[in-house]
């Protein structure tokens, strides 16, 4: 997980020198939008990498695996709450003012994304030198219902670790999108 920690403050620090590179005239409400923006595109990113893996687009790498899990680990959870804090929601950002009258509701999304990610990681931690069939989605795979992406976790299921890998990114996707629906506007 230091790992993640570290991929995270790198993160930060790119961050941090993208809001340095703007004009001195910017406000702090702003720079935390950009802020917040690139930590979305490395979440994007590390999701991408990881789902190019399993469908093999991309070739498979523990240690890649590992570091874009760490990505999603260290950007989601209490780190996705503390992204969005009032004032800096609407206009010119693309997160919905509304976030503010559903507090709660977005800031369980943003945990459970964060239980997701980090049971994720855990597994990226051991995971071997090629995709197995027990980091594969399978049969075994309690489901119910439907998403967008296809199926949901079986209420019964609520610890995490004990999906396979490529489900955990699912559901991770899926709360993305879920969030996304409710949360975010298009900005253009």
């Amino acid at each position: 997980m230091k790992a993640g920690i570290a991929s995270g403050a790198a993160m930060l620090v790119l961050a941090g020198s993208l809001s340095l590179s703007l004009p001195q005239a910017v406000a702090s409400g702003d720079e935390i939008v950009v802020v917040r923006q690139a930590s979305m595109k490395a979440m994007a990113a590390a999701a991408k990498t990881i789902a190019e893996m399993f469908d093999g687009k991309r070739t498979y790498d523990a240690a890649g695996f590992k570091a874009a899990a760490d990505v999603l680990s260290a950007r989601t959870g209490s780190a996705l709450i503390a992204e969005f804090p009032a004032g800096t929601l609407g206009a010119p950002s693309g997160a919905k003012a509304e976030i503010d009258q559903a507090r709660p509701e977005f800031e369980a999304l943003a945990s459970h994304i964060g239980r997701l990610a980090d049971a994720l990681a855990a597994k990226a931690e051991t995971a071997p030198a090629q995709i197995t069939a027990d980091m594969r989605m399978g049969a075994m795979t309690s489901m119910d219902g439907g998403s967008l992406l296809g199926k949901r976790l079986k209420s019964t299921q609520a610890d995490p670790a004990g999906l396979p890998a490529e489900h955990l990114l699912h559901l991770v996707l899926q709360d993305c999108s879920s969030c996304h629906s409710k949360f975010r506007q298009k900005v253009k």
